[in-house]
């Protein structure tokens, strides 16, 4: 490898100023160096800093907590399903209904644990195109009608299909809120 010239050297050091580490430890962030650029060649301006994206939000059920007893009796694997739906074989529109009318009967059954079985993502060669269903299910879930009803999101214990399943645990029918 050749090394860098004095303009592309100021240049990297410009551009890694900018990149954020992936670690949570702390980097010294080192300033870059001036460097006056050789005669006749235009000098590079320095990157615009652009605001940091925003976190996106998928919605305060999908980030709640429940108590530590609800948790980890769904680790464990302790907790049957009050109700199944196995989406596999349909189209995301049939997914989508299957889902909303579920979580109606569900809730009005006072129901509390939905297990939703989507199943694992497994790549395929195009025009097969697989797991569509299992990456909208959360964005799905947080713009639902039912929304407001649904306490939290987890990931199925191995013994109700692991990553290919996801609990859906409801709130109490008690809750007023709608």
């Amino acid at each position: 490898m050749r090394p860098l010239s004095p303009e592309e050297a100021a240049l990297w050091a410009r551009v890694t100023a900018t990149i954020a580490p992936l670690s949570r430890e702390k980097v010294s962030k080192q300033p870059a160096e001036d460097v006056a650029p050789e005669p006749g060649r235009t000098p590079v301006p320095s990157p615009p800093v652009l605001p940091r994206p925003a976190a996106v939000s998928r919605g305060p059920h999908l980030a709640a907590t429940l108590d530590g007893s609800w948790d980890k009796k769904l680790r464990s694997g302790d907790v049957e399903p009050d109700r199944v739906l196995d989406l596999h074989g349909m189209t995301l529109d049939r997914a989508w209904d299957a889902i909303d009318a579920n979580l109606e009967r569900a809730i009005g059954g006072g129901e509390r644990v939905v297990l939703l079985i989507t199943g694992h993502h497994r790549a395929g060669e195009p025009p097969v195109q697989r797991g569509k269903i299992r990456a909208a299910i959360h964005d799905w879930l947080a713009a639902s009608r039912h929304a407001p009803r649904i306490a939290a999101v987890r990931g199925a214990h191995r013994r109700h299909g692991g990553g290919g399943s996801l609990y859906i645990i409801l709130r109490r029918k008690s809750w007023s809120g709608r």
